[in-house]
């Protein structure tokens, strides 16, 4: 063993040895090639140190040092006398302790190593008479060595002690590190944090995009003009979740592959000074570059009449392409000017068999089972301390498929707060169970996700397109006699959050509109069921208006005085020149002045009469008109 001269010493951060500061480098050459002498490295020999420079490369890629499950077969194999394996596990306890990192002179020194070290400086035995004792433990860091009462089992005892000790720690007797063993725990965790889940699984290429085949399907017209880079001005208007801002990302993307700039505004926080800095840049671009730019306008029916103006002149000449998106009527909520410019692309709700293709697509991502699908129980990872597999149910994929009403975004998040609930539920230590066998599974249900949806998702905006289409649904269900249909957008109004007074006006509409005279009492039962209504408010008013409802649509209908009054109405408007006056003996006559004028002259009043009054009551031009005709 060499003396170091210099007061100066520092130690190890492999072997825990304290040695003179000026060969503490060439000693961790050695020391990291596993070049021990006597316990203390001694470079000597220039050469020798600069032959240990050169093979630093050598250490970073090894990986017979490392110890893995050979070292157990050595161990415990029958083959092998109880004192070769006792000679054996002296040697391998005196090899310096190397692993696979990088950058493994850095880490944690190694507890028992440095507790066998500890005991020599302080006079107490030396490691080779600890190891031979065994009287050192292992603390649960770093890899284990086995002791020599350890190797010494009996015969019989050997292939226990090694399941056990590969049961304790899997593969290469190396127990996980509490850190790795916290990131293993939380990996489906830590995929669900940060974006949420619908932003995370965005389709990025035509071929990943689920849905709108009749717009976007193979060997449409959209489909190839968007391929082909020729990108026309569009209005993309459907339901939300049904994949516009997707279909923008799309086309976004393929935008990189022929230079074309792309801009993103969203109209709820975009202002008419950025939308012209935007359109000035595209003007720039095309006249210096003859670079296109398109423009994505998210939410674009927020923009005012004034805003969209802006877009006219530039869509018109081609400066830029346009691409909004809108969950409103574009008739009604985008400039017809701008329209004119721009096709429409009408995109629907997807199917319950697509969202269940796309909520799939989502659980293997996160590396989720379905419960009811076949597995290979050897498949998963069944070492000591590993995550428990997470498993859902086969049912609660379909139940998110059919309760998030096609949208797309609200499955996938609601997807997403059922693991989350279920993965913070259960705290389950993570180790095997008392039978050694494979960890415990968590399972999300049917019930996880329903609580996670709270109720379904209904599409409905009490003042958006929706609305009016639901309300125009339940009047002609009356009129046409389906008491379930009547039933159906009534219940899809109410609990969409309909204020049911506008609906009991319709009722009371309907009810002289359609059943007029055919049955007087439709209409005391409507008036009756709007009191009603405005007493006692929702939810004890739902069954009012559903029997209202049912008599309207069960009660005979008839359009004769509807019919009547509109035939009137278009009389009156059609009148050419001035409207004819009131005749004299109908007006009336207050005052002695319109007496004098004649006011009520002549006029029959028929309460008097026992027969028949005959008595003109329209004015001349009109005489022998009939509006029921």
């Amino acid at each position: 063993m060499a003396v170091e001269t210099t007061s100066a010493r520092v130690q190890c951060p492999v072997c825990c040895v304290e040695l003179a500061t000026g060969s503490i480098n060439a000693h961790l050459d050695q020391c990291l090639l596993q070049t021990e002498v006597n316990g203390i490295l001694k470079i000597s020999d220039p050469k020798q140190e600069e032959h240990a420079m050169v093979n630093k490369k050598r250490r970073l890629g090894s990986s017979d040092s490392t110890p893995g499950t050979g070292e157990v077969s050595r161990l415990f194999s029958t083959g092998n006398s109880l004192e070769e394996s006792n000679e054996q596990s002296i040697q391998a306890d005196f090899q310096p302790v190397v692993t696979n990192s990088l950058f493994s002179m850095f880490q944690k020194p190694k507890t028992a190593l440095c507790s066998v070290t500890s005991s020599t400086e302080s006079g107490s035995e030396s490691p080779r008479s600890a190891i031979a004792s065994g009287s050192r433990t292992y603390t649960g860091e770093g890899p284990r060595r086995f002791t020599p009462k350890e190797v010494g089992a009996s015969p019989s005892q050997k292939p226990q002690a090694a399941a056990s000790a590969v049961a304790s720690f899997g593969p290469g007797l190396q127990g996980p590190h509490p850190k790795q063993q916290q990131q293993r725990h939380h990996s489906v965790t830590e995929k669900l944090r940060g974006k949420p889940l619908a932003d995370k699984m965005r389709p990025t290429t035509f071929q990943e995009y689920i849905g709108q085949a009749k717009v976007v399907g193979e060997n449409t017209m959209l489909r190839t003009l968007l391929e082909s880079q020729e990108v026309p001005s569009l209005i993309l208007w459907g339901p939300p979740g049904c994949g516009k801002t997707t279909l923008a990302h799309i086309i976004a993307n393929n935008c990189k592959k022929s230079s074309t700039r792309f801009v993103t505004l969203s109209a709820t926080s975009a202002s008419t000074n950025d939308v012209r800095e935007i359109i000035k840049q595209a003007q720039n671009e095309q006249r210096l570059t003859k670079r296109k730019t398109i423009i994505f306008i998210d939410e674009i029916h927020r923009f005012n009449k004034l805003q969209q103006d802006t877009f006219l002149p530039h869509v018109e000449c081609g400066t830029i392409t346009l691409i909004g998106a809108t969950t409103e009527n574009p008739s009604f909520q985008v400039n017809a000017a701008l329209l004119s410019r721009c096709r429409v692309i009408v995109l629907e709700k997807l199917p319950a068999d697509e969202m269940e293709i796309i909520l799939k697509r989502a659980i293997v991502s996160l590396g989720i089972h379905i419960e009811d699908e076949e597995d290979d129980c050897e498949s998963l990872n069944v070492c000591g301390y590993s995550e428990p597999p997470v498993y859902i149910e086969k049912n609660a994929v379909n139940t998110v498929a059919q309760l998030c009403d096609g949208d797309a975004r609200t499955g996938l998040n609601a997807l997403q707060l059922a693991i989350q609930a279920r993965l913070a539920a259960e705290h389950v230590p993570l180790c095997q169970n008392k039978q050694g066998g494979t960890p415990q599974k968590i399972v999300i249900t049917e019930e996880h996700v329903k609580a996670g949806l709270q109720r379904s998702h209904i599409l409905y905006d009490r003042a958006g397109d929706e609305h009016y289409n639901c309300i125009s649904a339940l009047h002609k269900s009356m009129r046409g006699s389906d008491e379930n249909a009547s039933l159906y957008w009534l219940a899809r109004m109410l609990e969409g959050g309909e204020d049911p007074l506008y609906v009991a006006r319709r009722l009371v509409r309907f009810a002289s509109e359609d059943v007029g005279l055919a049955d007087p009492q439709a209409l005391t039962q409507a008036v009756a069921a709007y009191q009603g209504c405005h007493l006692i408010g929702m939810p004890e008013c739902e069954v009012l208006l559903a029997q209202c409802a049912v008599y309207l649509a069960r009660a005979p209908k008839s359009i004769e005085v509807y019919a009547a009054y509109n035939n009137a109405k278009a009389c009156v408007r059609s009148h050419k020149g001035p409207l004819p006056s009131v005749p004299l003996h109908l007006r009336n006559a207050p005052t002695k002045l319109m007496k004098n004028l004649g006011y009520g002259r002549d006029y029959k009043y028929n309460p008097k009469f026992k027969e028949p009054v005959e008595q003109d009551y329209l004015p001349e031009e009109l005489k022998g008109i009939n509006f029921f005709r």
